[in-house]
């Protein structure tokens, strides 16, 4: 075994990133206003593939498809970050619509922070919900999800890698990479 490999655990495996996902389609229909203009915004590029699952799980459940669209916060971010990303896609006004934010992890919260003023600049939503795969905790700002897959306590030595494609794979995954300095 080489070192790399035993810095590195897997915690969550496919077969189990699909139950979490139908979980999660299942609580984001439950809210009697989830029937009524459901839009689902996955954030650029953690949170794409994820938000595609659930909109996928969420029509399988009830028959009808939510809007999905994808939000690029990087003109909204406050850290300095800026990363290549494709153009936010949103195909429909928010306002008065139940906005799901997606992403996959949420650690400090000012990704989440960034999505909040996106779409509040899109239009005035009648809520705005947050859905994430992994909650790693460690906040710095006081956001909590309302939808989480999993949470994993973590330390700020470590980093959560999530490898999820926007169909099912058996290469999708969420590990824990210790840091190794």
């Amino acid at each position: 075994m080489t070192t790399a490999a035993a810095k590195r655990r897997v915690l969550i495996r496919s077969d189990e990133i699909g139950r979490i996902s139908a979980r999660l389609a299942h609580q984001i229909l439950e809210p009697d206003d989830a029937q009524k203009g459901l839009v689902l915004l996955g954030i650029r590029r953690g949170g794409e593939a994820l938000a595609v699952r659930l909109a996928a799980e969420i029509e399988r459940i009830s028959g009808a498809a939510p809007v999905l669209g994808f939000l690029n916060i990087n003109l909204y971010r406050d850290d300095r970050v800026t990363h290549q990303m494709p153009e936010s896609q949103i195909p429909v006004d928010v306002s008065d619509r139940t906005v799901v934010i997606v992403d996959d992890v949420l650690f400090t919260g000012r990704t989440i922070r960034a999505a909040l003023d996106a779409v509040t600049d899109l239009g005035r939503p009648a809520a705005i919900r947050l859905c994430v795969l992994v909650d790693r905790g460690l906040r710095e700002l006081p956001i909590q999800p309302d939808y989480v897959g999993r949470i994993i306590p973590t330390s700020r030595r470590e980093h959560v890698n999530v490898s999820l494609a926007a169909a099912p794979a058996p290469t999708d995954e969420v590990a824990i990479l210790a840091d190794t300095a």
